[in-house]
C-alpha cells in the first residue's frame, strides 16, 4: 500500500478513497470487498473500509493497522466538531449558573 494512502486517510479518509479511485487507480488499494461494499463503506464508514484494506494487504500486525484502529476509535467515540463545541457550552452554561 501506498504510504501517503495511509498517511493522509488518517486525517480525511473519503477524500482519500475518493482522490485515489479517480485519479490514482493503480496506487488504490487491492481487495477483495464486493463493489457494492466498497460503495457504502467509503460513504458511511470509510475507517473501516481503509481498516479492511489495510487488514487484507498488510495483516492486523502492522503498526498501520493500529494506528488506523486507535484514530477510528477516537473519532466515533469522541465525536467531532459539534461534540466539542456542545461540551465547550455545557461548560460554560454551568459557570455561569452557579
Amino acid at each position: 500500500m501506498d504510504f501517503y494512502f495511509l498517511l493522509f486517510s488518517l486525517f480525511v479518509p473519503r477524500i482519500v478513497l475518493l482522490a485515489y479511485f479517480l485519479l490514482f487507480p493503480q496506487l488504490y488499494p487491492a481487495n477483495f470487498v464486493p463493489q457494492w461494499a466498497d460503495i457504502l463503506l467509503g460513504i458511511l464508514f470509510p475507517r473501516v473500509l481503509i481498516l479492511i484494506y489495510i487488514y487484507q494487504n498488510m495483516g492486523y500486525e502492522n503498526p498501520w493497522f493500529w494506528t488506523h484502529l486507535l484514530v477510528a476509535i477516537l473519532a466515533y467515540f469522541t465525536g467531532g466538531w459539534r461534540s466539542y463545541v456542545w461540551r465547550v457550552n455545557r461548560y460554560n452554561d454551568e459557570i455561569t449558573n452557579v
